[in-house]
């Protein structure tokens, strides 16, 4: 496989107005790109980005089209996935007592969600415990599944369960654990685990989340079901729910995660969840939701009821066939949304200015302070992460103890890394996935812990890149940047972790309008010079350097680089840039 970004500082740009360096495709990827074009027929800025995925000539046509039956794994490929839909069977035909013991983010809610419509679908119900994020914590503990055994014949453990052993044992009903967490070496006494990183796995669908593992399952209790002459509940209807859980829980776009989303948009568009209706139009979402929608909008909005609120709202929204129900519970989740962000706005403050003061050039970054809210510590890590390009853990500090997370950067396997800490007994608790991970510390192991961390995350390449850079697919003019380029590009997403967006570099251009717009953004008008511009906006300019620089241009020109956008305005459609970056042209 050929090497995707040059050494060589691209346009020139050493170092940007936000302190980064442009690379762009390597020699060998760009002239796989020119004969895709040639072989296609395809544009070149929608070759470039089929030659970054590994996609040659043949397969064009299946990429840009792919069919969710032609990539759909056989879930039997999976350790104990018949026994698990078996067991779900017996209890629906038995009317057996069923709880469904969930995480509180979106993966998780998606997941309860997704049973919970298909045994409404069979005739059956279910109880929904979802754990307090401060006073329970992550995943099944001792108390809850006592009292869930107590009261059901069957716990379906989703989005949790790998590595609660003592818990899954004090249940004295069966369990079955629905789960893509790092499993350790041992497995819990439940009646299956299903986990693609189960460590007797071999890894193939390791990039699934939990909600695509349950749907797995629903998969093989249809084929069970058509066994015996029964059809069971319309799958294809679920898939908003799985593409929801894919893209907010960060997790790869490519092989099945992709045709999960490009189908669950269309089942989306339809409008037929109450649930996300409701949350759509709280976002004031106007157009069908796409990819970043979900990551960016809805996601944010499910999470807050498990981060700064009650645990349980998101799973009920997305299970809910109400409509006034699903909006009230939107509603709610929608502030506690924005009080979420008011509290994470104080917590990232002060993270970063302890980052900061500790120094941004090592394997780990990572802040710990006094009463920070465990609910935002795992998005003011995204943020650091994004801000320093490095894996970032921050904590929150009560008592003896320290609850955090931390969030990883593409090559570095994070919940490995906090795995084998508690492992080592440096955690009292630590696991997650590649790029997420939960951890609990003794404020006095605190100091070690993290350099023990630095060092395992070094041992992979963390922080051995000193300037950020910054990826640049190719080179496009505004006269290029064409309504129907932004079609093929689409037909080449969704676009997300693993396969992000195209970034093009714009060479040159004069800026002919500048206007500081919201709260710190600018829209810019920019002019190559040829008859051709382009509309452009760049959000969070004033920031740093880049808003300034640009609004004062002097007549300076610019090379600049960003993504392209469809903005739809008073029944215009025009191509806009999104500016990610800037620097003078010479």
């Amino acid at each position: 496989m050929w090497a995707v970004h040059d050494d060589r500082a691209y346009l020139g740009v050493e170092s940007s107005l936000t302190g980064r360096r442009w690379r762009g495709p390597a020699p060998d990827l760009a002239r796989a790109a020119e004969a895709l074009a040639q072989a296609t027929g395809h544009p070149l800025p929608l070759c470039a980005v089929l030659a970054r995925a590994g996609v040659e000539a043949p397969g064009c046509d299946t990429y840009l089209a792919p069919k969710l039956r032609d990539l759909l794994p056989d879930p039997r490929g999976l350790r104990d996935m018949e026994a698990a839909a078996a067991r779900l069977l017996k209890a629906v035909a038995r009317r057996e007592r069923i709880a469904i013991f969930a995480d509180y983010d979106v993966d998780g809610g998606a997941s309860a969600a997704l049973l919970i419509d298909w045994l409404r679908q069979m005739g059956r119900a279910a109880t929904l415990y979802v754990p307090d994020r401060i006073d329970e914590g992550y995943g099944p503990n001792v108390p809850a599944m006592t009292k869930l055994g107590a009261g059901h014949d069957l716990i379906l453990c989703v989005d949790c369960g790998t590595l609660s052993h003592d818990p899954i044992a004090a249940a004295g009903a069966d369990v079955v654990v629905l789960d893509h967490h790092l499993a350790g070496e041992t497995l819990p006494p439940a009646r299956a685990v299903v986990n693609p990183n189960r460590q007797d796995e071999d890894g193939t669908l390791g990039h699934l989340c939990a909600a695509a593992v349950v749907f797995l399952m629903l998969v093989e209790a249809g084929r069970q079901l058509r066994g015996t002459g029964t059809a069971g509940p319309d799958l294809m209807a679920m898939l908003d729910l799985v593409a929801l859980a894919t893209v907010a829980d960060v997790a790869p776009l490519r092989g099945v995660n992709r045709a999960f989303v490009r189908a669950g948009l269309h089942v989306m568009a339809e409008r037929q969840r109450p649930g996300l209706v409701s949350l759509a139009d709280s976002a004031r979402l106007t157009r069908a939701p796409d990819a970043a929608a979900l990551g960016f909008a809805l996601g944010p909005r499910i999470n807050a009821g498990g981060r700064v609120g009650q645990a349980d709202l998101g799973a009920r929204l997305l299970a809910t066939r109400d409509a006034a129900e699903a909006q009230a519970l939107a509603a709610r989740l929608d502030a506690l949304n924005t009080e979420r962000r008011a509290i994470e706005a104080v917590v990232r403050d002060a993270a970063m200015a302890q980052a900061e003061a500790r120094g941004l050039d090592a394997p780990l970054v990572w802040a710990a302070g006094e009463g920070w809210h465990p609910g935002v510590v795992g998005i003011v890590a995204a943020r650091l992460k994004e801000a320093t390009h490095r894996p970032a853990v921050v904590i929150g500090l009560e008592g003896d103890e320290g609850k955090g997370s931390g969030r990883s950067v593409s090559g570095v396997d994070l919940g490995a890394c906090v795995q084998r800490l508690a492992s080592e007994g440096l955690l009292l608790k630590g696991g997650g996935h590649r790029m997420a991970a939960g951890l609990t510390v003794a404020r006095d192991a605190l100091e070690p812990a993290m350099e023990r961390l630095a060092e395992l995350l070094a041992r992979q390449g963390a922080g051995a890149e000193r300037a950020a850079a910054l990826p640049v697919d190719g080179m496009l003019m505004p006269r290029g940047a064409t309504v129907a380029l932004m079609e093929a590009l689409e037909r080449a997403g969704p676009y997300g972790a693993g396969a992000p967006a195209p970034r093009f570099a714009f060479p040159a251009l004069a800026v002919r309008h500048a206007r500081r717009v919201g709260e710190g953004h600018l829209k810019l008008e920019l002019d190559a010079g040829d008859g051709g511009r382009i509309a452009a906006i760049a959000f969070g300019a004033y920031d740093g350097d880049l808003g300034p620089r640009l609004e004062a241009h002097g007549g300076a020109r610019f090379h600049l680089a960003g993504r392209l956008e469809i903005n739809h305005w008073q029944g215009r459609t025009q191509v806009e840039l999104r500016v990610d970056d800037a620097a003078e042209a010479e």
